[in-house]
């Protein structure tokens, strides 16, 4: 049962293969289960394959049965259309196309297997993608905050200064009117005079300016400080809103992109692998010996091509011989002067009606 379902693999003629030698069953039959696990292999990886893309594994499952029975009807019609003959040439010429679209088979069949293979070290790559990804993110969303942010820290700074400034002053003016009432500047008479109250005075109403211009600038840099928040907030939303999509940075196309930047070394070997698998039916059946089953095969498509040549001919004999007999047939009737009357005769009618008809549209017109 088994050897029959690998035999209809190999897309043999049943019909004749059953004539034929038990070897020559098993060879056909080792062909078609080389084209029935390279359809599985397919399969598995268009599952995987298109896993990550619909992230669904119904989905994945259905598509890659889908593409199984697509990639086993290909192999199966390339070993199916191979025909032997007896010069090995004109055999390797006529698998060639076949051997370049197992080629292509083989690539296609083997990148999802090799993302697979290679999930681990294709993670880590796409790690360090993404992590630059998100600092580059930063620093591009930054690049919309940083001149506004830093024209409100120069602000602060310049609030922060006027105050600082302001302290200075009014520090001078309490030394000033200390040494004053010391003695040590001023008029340099010791105790509290005229000048001293004055100096006095001028240091009092700086000192309430101060604690004025600190309330004013206070309030102004809690204002900054609030729109700098609030900035700062808008910008982390932003940048968790666009974080989502750099952690779902992980589709087919960026697992292909990581795995193209991994060593080429083991990807190719499971390529060369894969390209063994797909093309091994059509080696097999180039390098194996012409067999009995080949023999009858080609006898049996020559009876063919001989009864088609013949019936071919057999219609081209009869239309020439059924042409010479019309050529006689009507050649005797044309020299009868019955034949010749009777048409002279409905030649004449058929112009006497044409003249009456003619006759009566002029009159009809007039």
């Amino acid at each position: 049962m088994l050897q029959r379902f690998f035999i209809f693999c190999s897309g043999s003629d049943t019909a004749i293969l059953n004539d034929c030698s038990p070897g020559e069953q098993t060879k056909y039959a080792g062909i078609g289960a080389t084209v029935f696990f390279t359809a599985v292999m397919a399969c598995i990886a268009g599952s995987y394959a298109l896993f990550t893309v619909f992230d669904n594994v119904f989905t994945a499952i259905f598509f890659g049965l889908i593409w199984g029975l697509l990639i086993f009807n290909l192999d199966r019609f390339i070993v199916s259309t191979i025909k032997k003959r007896d010069d090995f040439f004109a055999e390797l010429l006529q698998a060639t196309p076949r051997i370049l679209l197992a080629v292509i088979i083989a690539i296609v069949i083997s990148k999802p297997l090799e993302m697979k293979i290679f999930e681990k070290e294709i993670n880590q790559v796409l790690l360090e993608e993404k992590n630059d990804m998100t600092l580059a993110n930063k620093e591009q969303l930054a690049l919309q905050y940083t001149p506004t942010i830093d024209a409100w820290q120069s602000e602060i700074e310049t609030l922060k200064s006027e105050i600082t400034t302001k302290e200075t002053a009014v520090n001078s003016l309490y030394d000033t009117y200390i040494a004053e009432a010391e003695g040590t500047a001023g008029t340099e008479k010791l105790g509290k005079g005229p000048v001293y109250a004055e100096k006095r005075d001028k240091h009092d109403a700086e000192l309430a300016a101060l604690g004025e211009l600190k309330i004013a600038n206070n309030d102004k840099i809690n204002t900054i400080e609030g729109q700098m928040a609030s900035f700062a907030g808008e910008y982390n939303t932003k940048v968790a809103e666009s974080q989502p999509i750099i952690d779902g940075f992980d589709g087919l196309m960026a697992r292909i992109t990581a795995l193209d930047k991994l060593p080429w070394l083991p990807s190719f070997f499971i390529f060369l692998l894969f390209l063994a698998i797909e093309t091994s039916p059509i080696i097999a059946k180039l390098l194996s010996p012409k067999g009995s089953y080949d023999l009858k095969l080609a006898e049996q498509e020559g009876a063919i091509q001989s009864w088609v040549a013949q019936q071919k001919m057999q219609r081209e004999v009869l239309v020439k011989t059924d042409r010479e007999l019309n050529n006689r047939v009507y050649a005797d009737i044309a020299e009868e002067d019955d034949l010749y009357n009777f048409k002279r005769k409905k030649a004449r009618e058929l112009m006497a009606l044409q003249a009456n008809a003619f006759y009566e549209k002029q009159k009809g017109i007039l």
